[in-house]
Parts: structure tokens; C-alpha cells; sequence
């Protein structure tokens, strides 16, 4: 039988409650973001600690402290006059139909505390041998061995984010994740991958010299590449399915609106932009090029200002300096056409990762990650439409969730009102796209486009603005945040939102051979039997 850890003395609903720690527990193993559960007479109330203190029953112990050397005095002294408490914060409580439900009452005094166990970790976070393959196993709670599942359904009904700073393991709670996605076959993935680290195979961070699988890697018949650097692709041991080229009619206005702050862009260079448009229609962008050696008079055929055209000429010019643009496009691919391969391999459930080799300037990857996203939201708002028209099953789109790094780049205040990212995240997954935005300042990004995130995977972060930026329009900041300070440097994350049942700090799963046999797809006995019975 289990021994509880604690006994409830005092506390409140807002503020959490008061746990006088057992003198049989060894404190040390009380945690900040442990996960215990408190048996009052009709709930069960799971919590979370957010904080620790020891006390004494009479202060003129302090005054003359026993040691080590007095232990029968010391040990006496835990036991009656001095003690510990936790603060815990309860997330929600089970009834006898063990529904989860928010805490609106509270338990009676001396309410026994537990740690949680493997049962009360499934019944609230779900099991990952769930039938319907809802569950993803994202790691353990705080000294456990018990699986913390992510509801991968809800997970793909809104935009997400996983936050942290440099070095905590952002990239592989991403690849995780999106192992999970791909697996469970819950949504197609596009992904940006900037630092070639999700395709092929990345560099384990760490003292030891070794390389971890790609999601192409473990995924071949779900995952295809897409690159912009070709070479760079041959060069780390794989092959490209499409090799991108883009003509100059494919990038629109639009498509430059995100860079302004990037290429430090005036508000009249890019109207003289949409004169340029008006003039020269998906041509702009090479009419612009072509005229270097006379803008002048270009400028006065427009009717825009001289220097707004020359500042938009000199920005721009670096376009010509990546090989996959093309001023002419051939004629055997059509407008656009990496994008209707693109829309042919998410039709199919094939995910995308989108590799830039060598070319990682803030500029190409901004650039190429809204001429992508634009044209793909166009052709599902298509798709949508054309589904809520005819109501048929077969005509209704697939799940999809496009993938950004440095997110703040996309979706700080000025850029989010105005680009494609700003327009998906805020959208709800209306026309079945959603984001997951992988970021180390979230106090860069758009404070209404964060209160939309509907999941939040959180590794540490130190600066201030940050932790409050991540946090949010979530209810009890002020208790998570203390929590958020106290995580370990990597493999810890804080899970809120959406696709779990309530905040929870957990040990992340390890993304190992373990991890790549667990993820191979099983194939039962009994289908093998029925398979070698057709065949013979």
C-alpha cells in the first residue's frame, strides 16, 4: 500500500495548499513541477508543487542548531519541532466516473497526499495504446517512469509553439513531436527546415561525437525532400525528391511584406513595389531587376519616387545571388510548379521538409517560407471551400501543419498583422492549416498571435519578457511561471494547453534507437497469417 507524502493543513482554491511534509519522506525527493495527486472524501485532486519551505514549531531551536554529530537530538527535533511544507497547486480533480473536471471545491484537513501514480498518469493524460492512435508518449513526469501522452487530435485543431532558449533542445522536442504527427497519421507536415536537422540526419548535441535519424530517415514512405541546395543534400549522404527552382513570376508584393524590417525597407518602397505590380503583373519583380542601369527612368514611367525605387532595387538585387531563383522559367514546368508537387505529395499524407543547405540568411529563409505558404493556404482555401460545397467524405482536406523556426521573425507585432503566418495563426485551423512555431524569443512574437497558440511546450528560459510573453493569456502564470524558472538546462519541458488535460513539467523522451524501434510500424501476427494465406 502506498505511503502518503504529506497531509493538507491549510491553503485556498486561489492560491493553492499547504502541505506539511511527512517525516518518513525524504524532501529531497519533493520536487518543484512533481506531479501528486491529494485523496479528499469524494475527489481526487491532482497538483502540481510550486514550492518548498522548511519551518520549526518553536524559533528557539534556531538558536543553538544541533548537527550531525547529535543525531539522537536530531532526529528527535524532525520529528516533533521541525518540518517541511510544499505549496500545491491542484489543475483538476476526478470524481468517482474519474472524469477530469476543474477544481471548484476543496479538500478537508489532513487530506492525505500521494505521489501520482502510473494509473492516475494515463486516466488524465491518456495511453499511447490507445486504438483510434490519439495519444503520442512526449516523456515522464518528474521522477516517474510513466509515459505523459499528448492528445495529437487536439494538437492539430490549433497552431502550437515550442519555446525554449539556445541549447535547451528545441529541435528535438520538434522532431518528436512531429515523429508523433507523422506516425500517428493525425497530419500532413511541411517544414522549413533551415538547418538541415529534420530531413536526413542531425549532429546529437553533447559531449559524445554521434548523429541522430531524420524524420526521411525514419519516415521513408511518409517523407519526402525538397531542397534548395541540391549539393548540400548529396553531400550529407541523401538525394533529393524535387530540387526547387523558382521563377521571378512566383514571387508576389506580398511576399516581400514580411522582410521589411528585415531588409530595414521604407513604407514608400514598398508602394512603389505595388506600382511596379500594377504595371508589370507577376513580371514586377524582373522589370524591377532589368532596369538597374536606368532608374530614373523607370521611376518617372511609374510615377513613384526616384529613391524609393532605388532603395527597393538595391534590397531586392541580392535575389539574383541564389541559384534556385530563375529570371526565365522553363517551359516544361509550369508557374509554380514545385508547389503543385507540393500540394500532390500533402493530397497523398506525404509530409515535406524543406531544406536550405547553405543558403540560411534570415532573407532567402523569410522569402522562401511565404512564397510556399501563401500559395499552399490559397490552394486549401480551395479545398475547403470546395469540401463545405459538396459535403462529401472524400472531398474534405487533410490535416496540416506547416512548421516555422525562428518564429518571431514571422510574427512580431508589425509583420503578423500583415503576413500569411499572422493570417493562419489567428484563423483557428478554419481551413485546416495550423502552425508550429519553434522559437527562443517568444517575447518578439505578436502577444494576441501567443494568446491563439493552443499548445505550448516550454524548455527554460531565463530572460523575463520571455517567460511572461509565453505565458500568455494562461490561467495561474503567476504560479508557472516559478515553475518555468526551475527547470533543468535541457530534456525538461513544461506542457500547457490544448492537447493535455492540465500544466505538467516532464522529462522528455529520449530520441534514440529505443525511440526509432518504438516508432517502426507493428505488424500484427494475425495480419501476416491472412497475408500468407493469399498469397498461397
Amino acid at each position: 500500500m502506498k505511503k502518503p507524502i504529506g497531509q493538507i493543513i491549510s491553503g485556498s482554491l486561489s492560491e493553492g495548499f499547504e502541505m506539511k511534509v511527512s517525516p518518513y519522506s525524504d524532501l529531497e525527493t519533493i520536487k518543484t513541477g512533481k506531479f501528486v495527486s491529494i485523496h479528499g472524501k469524494s475527489y481526487k485532486f491532482f497538483s502540481l508543487v510550486t514550492d518548498l519551505k522548511i519551518e520549526v514549531s518553536n524559533p528557539d531551536i534556531l538558536l543553538f542548531p544541533p548537527t550531525e554529530k547529535e543525531p539522537l537530538l536530531l532526529n528527535t527535533l524532525k520529528q516533533k519541532d521541525m518540518y517541511a511544507c510544499a505549496t500545491l497547486k491542484p489543475m483538476l480533480m476526478l470524481g468517482a466516473d474519474n472524469m477530469p473536471r476543474p477544481v471548484k471545491t476543496i479538500p478537508n484537513h489532513f487530506s492525505s497526499v500521494y505521489e501520482a501514480d502510473k494509473k492516475d498518469v494515463s486516466l488524465i493524460f491518456g495511453d499511447e495504446k490507445d486504438p483510434e492512435k490519439r495519444y503520442f508518449n512526449i516523456g515522464c513526469p518528474i521522477d516517474m517512469k510513466t509515459p505523459v501522452c499528448l492528445n495529437l487530435e487536439h494538437l492539430t485543431e490549433r497552431s502550437n509553439g515550442i519555446f525554449g532558449k539556445t541549447g535547451t533542445g528545441k529541435t528535438f522536442l520538434t522532431r518528436l513531436v512531429l515523429a508523433g504527427l507523422i506516425k500517428n497519421d493525425k497530419a500532413v507536415n511541411v517544414i522549413f527546415d533551415m538547418h538541415s536537422e529534420y530531413g536526413l540526419q542531425a549532429r546529437k548535441e553533447g559531449k559524445t561525437f554521434s548523429f541522430v535519424k531524420g524524420l526521411k530517415t525514419l519516415f521513408p514512405e511518409k517523407v519526402v525532400i525538397f531542397s534548395l541546395d541540391p549539393e548540400s543534400t548529396r553531400r550529407r549522404g541523401g538525394s533529393p525528391d524535387f530540387e526547387i527552382e523558382i521563377p521571378y513570376q512566383s514571387i508576389n508584393v506580398e511576399d516581400i511584406l514580411s522582410l521589411q524590417s528585415e531588409l530595414n525597407l521604407h513604407s514608400t518602397a514598398l508602394e512603389a513595389a505595388y506600382l511596379i505590380a500594377a504595371k508589370y503583373k507577376q513580371n514586377w519583380l524582373e522589370a524591377l531587376l532589368e532596369s538597374g542601369n536606368n532608374l530614373k527612368d523607370f521611376s518617372q514611367e511609374l510615377g513613384a519616387h526616384p529613391e524609393s525605387i532605388a532603395a527597393l532595387y538595391r534590397k531586392l538585387k541580392r535575389i539574383e545571388r541564389f541559384p534556385f531563383f530563375k529570371s526565365k522559367q522553363k517551359k516544361q514546368i509550369g508557374n509554380s510548379s514545385f508547389i503543385d508537387q507540393m500540394i500532390e505529395y500533402i493530397n497523398k499524407g506525404i509530409s515535406i521538409v524543406i531544406e536550405f543547405g547553405n543558403y540560411t540568411s534570415s532573407f532567402c529563409y523569410l522569402l522562401i517560407a511565404n512564397i510556399v505558404t501563401r500559395r499552399i493556404h490559397s490552394a486549401y482555401i480551395e479545398k475547403t471551400e470546395k469540401f463545405l460545397g459538396s459535403q462529401k467524405t472524400e472531398d474534405e482536406p487533410r490535416k496540416l501543419m506547416i512548421t516555422i523556426e525562428e518564429a518571431h521573425k514571422f510574427l512580431n507585432p508589425q509583420a503578423a498583422r500583415q503576413t500569411i503566418f499572422g493570417i493562419i495563426a489567428r484563423e483557428m485551423r478554419k481551413y485546416y492549416v495550423s502552425l508550429l512555431i519553434v522559437d527562443q524569443r517568444p517575447s518578439g512574437i505578436d502577444p494576441e498571435i501567443l494568446s491563439q497558440i493552443g499548445t505550448k511546450i516550454i524548455a527554460q528560459l531565463n530572460d523575463e519578457k520571455d517567460i511572461q510573453s509565453v505565458l500568455t493569456g494562461v490561467n495561474d502564470s503567476y504560479v508557472l511561471k516559478g515553475i518555468l524558472a526551475s527547470l533543468d538546462n535541457k530534456k525538461q519541458a513544461l506542457l500547457l494547453g490544448h492537447a493535455v488535460t492540465m500544466p505538467i513539467v516532464v522529462q522528455t523522451r529520449e530520441y534514440d534507437e529505443q525511440f526509432y524501434q518504438s516508432i517502426k510500424p507493428q505488424v500484427a501476427t494475425k495480419q501476416i497469417d491472412e497475408f500468407i494465406k493469399e498469397m498461397f
